[in-house]
């Protein structure tokens, strides 16, 4: 039996499943038309304001961080896991903690110069300011 049949109905399945569930659901559910869920918010408030807000562009420098950082982790523990069996398989030290200590230079490099750039610091002090 070839292979590639498992494959397909695999696919076919995974495409069938999907649709199959969408079409009795909508055949299935109720159909009220109002003015309130045809909205932006189906909650019955009217939107105020518009949609362009201003937000903190540190949440956003946080969490772009936050990624880099945990990466970092991700990549650093499978390394550290082969570390030993590579110097018992007579690999030599600096051939094992170059590429790594490399690596975290880059990422301490980073790290410094978003803390210069003030990143890293949630709250301006106000004291701070008024001193500059």
């Amino acid at each position: 039996m070839n292979p590639w049949i498992a494959v397909g109905a695999l696919g076919v399945v995974s495409v069938v499943i999907p649709l199959s569930m969408m079409l009795v659901s909508s055949l299935l559910r109720p159909s009220v038309p109002e003015d309130s869920k045809r909205t932006t918010y189906e909650s019955g408030e009217v939107p105020t304001g518009g949609t362009r807000i201003r937000f903190n562009i540190q949440y956003y420098m946080v969490a772009l961080l936050f990624v880099v950082f945990d990466i970092e982790t991700v990549l650093i523990f499978p390394w550290t896991v082969i570390y030993r069996s590579a110097l018992e398989d007579g690999v030599g030290l600096v051939t094992v903690l170059a590429p790594m200590l490399v690596f975290i230079g880059v990422l301490v490099v980073g790290l410094a110069w978003a803390w210069h750039n003030g990143a890293v610091q949630w709250a301006r002090d106000p004291q701070a300011s008024e001193t500059q």
